[in-house]
C-alpha cells in the first residue's frame, strides 16, 4: 500500500478546502437538524439508533466517519464504507405513518441523508465567508460523489451540481414532514445531556453554565441557518433577516475558530493527510530535480 496515498480528494481539491473549515462542526448540527424531517430516515435513526444515551459517542463516529472519507488512505476510506454498508445491510424500520418494514440501505434514504450533509457543509462553509466560484461548488458536489458511492449509491443518481441539489430538495419536499419523533429529536439537540467535564456546572447545581450558554448558541445558528422552508417546518420564520442574522453570527463564529491554534482545529487524521501530501510533494520535487552529480556530468568541461 502506498503510505503517501492521498485518498479521494487530495489537497488540490474543493473538499479538502472545504473541510479545512473549522466551522463545519456548526454544519454537522444543521445536518442533524434537516435529516430530522424526513419521517422514514428519522424512524431509522430513532428505531436503531442509542442517540439519546449515547449523543457524544455517536457524534464522535460520525465526524470519525467523514474524517476518514475526506483525509483518509484510500483503503482507510474504502474500508469505512465497507464497514457502513455492512451496518446498514442489518438494519430494519417500521414507517411510522404506513407500517411499512423498509430497509435501512434504501437509496432513497442514503440518498437524503448525504445531500443533506453534503449541502449544510457547503452552506455554512460559504456563509461564514469561504470563498468559492459556481464551478468550486458543483465541483464540492461533483467530488462527493465519491463519497455517496462509499455507502452504497450509484454515484450517476446523486445530484453533482448546485442546480441539481436544488432540484432534489423541491422533488423531496413533498415528503418532508415535522412528525413528533423530528420535533423530540430537534429538541434533543438543542440541549443534549453536555459530556461529564463540560456538564460539571450542572452536577453542582448551575444548569445553564458557560458550556451550556456556548452549546446553545451554536444550535440556534444551525437551526437558522436552514433553508428558510425548513425553518418553517420547525416553527420558524423564514425570513430575509433571519438569514442575514445567521449569516453575521456565523462569520463571527468562524473568525473566533480560526482564531485558535492550528493543533486545536486540526484531528489528527487531517495532519496525518497533510503530512501524507507533504512528503508526496517533496517527492516529486526531489524526482524533478536533477541531482548535482548526473548535472556536472552533463555539464561540458572546462579547458583548463
Amino acid at each position: 500500500m502506498d503510505s503517501d496515498d492521498l485518498g479521494l480528494f487530495g489537497p488540490g481539491s474543493v473538499t479538502w478546502k472545504v473541510h479545512e473549515e473549522p466551522i463545519l462542526i456548526v454544519a454537522g448540527l444543521r445536518s442533524l437538524y434537516l435529516q430530522a424531517l424526513h419521517p422514514r430516515a428519522m424512524a431509522g435513526v430513532a428505531q436503531n439508533s442509542d442517540y439519546r444515551t449515547d449523543a457524544w459517542g455517536r457524534l464522535v463516529r460520525t465526524a470519525t466517519y467523514v474524517g476518514t472519507t475526506v483525509y483518509g488512505t484510500t483503503a482507510e476510506a474504502e474500508a469505512a464504507g465497507e464497514r457502513l454498508r455492512r451496518l446498514h445491510a442489518r438494519l430494519r424500520a417500521t414507517d411510522p405513518v404506513t407500517g411499512e418494514r423498509f430497509r435501512i440501505d434504501d437509496p432513497d434514504l442514503l440518498r437524503w441523508v448525504h445531500v443533506a450533509e453534503v449541502e449544510s457543509f457547503l452552506d455554512t462553509a460559504r456563509r461564514a465567508g469561504l470563498p468559492l466560484s459556481a464551478a468550486e461548488v458543483d465541483g464540492y458536489y461533483t467530488e462527493q460523489r465519491r463519497a455517496a458511492a462509499l455507502v452504497g449509491l450509484d454515484p450517476a443518481t446523486v445530484p453533482g451540481t448546485a442546480a441539481e441539489v436544488a432540484d432534489y430538495y423541491r422533488a423531496v419536499r413533498p415528503q418532508l414532514r415535522m412528525t413528533r419523533e423530528a420535533a423530540e429529536t430537534a429538541l434533543f439537540l438543542t440541549a443534549p445531556p453536555l459530556p461529564w467535564k463540560l456538564g460539571l456546572p450542572a452536577r453542582l447545581g448551575l444548569t445553564l453554565g458557560p458550556p451550556r450558554w456556548a452549546y446553545f448558541g451554536v444550535a440556534g445558528t444551525a437551526l437558522a441557518l436552514l433553508p428558510p422552508w425548513a425553518r418553517r417546518m420547525y416553527g420558524g420564520l423564514g425570513l430575509p433577516t433571519t438569514d442575514l442574522s445567521a449569516d453575521l453570527t456565523v462569520r463571527a463564529l468562524r473568525l473566533a475558530l480560526t482564531a485558535l491554534p492550528r493543533r486545536w482545529r486540526e484531528g489528527p487524521l487531517q495532519q496525518a493527510a497533510k503530512e501524507r501530501a507533504a512528503r508526496r510533494a517533496g517527492a516529486l520535487s526531489d524526482a524533478a530535480t536533477p541531482s548535482s552529480a548526473t548535472s556536472a556530468t552533463q555539464t561540458p568541461a572546462t579547458a583548463g
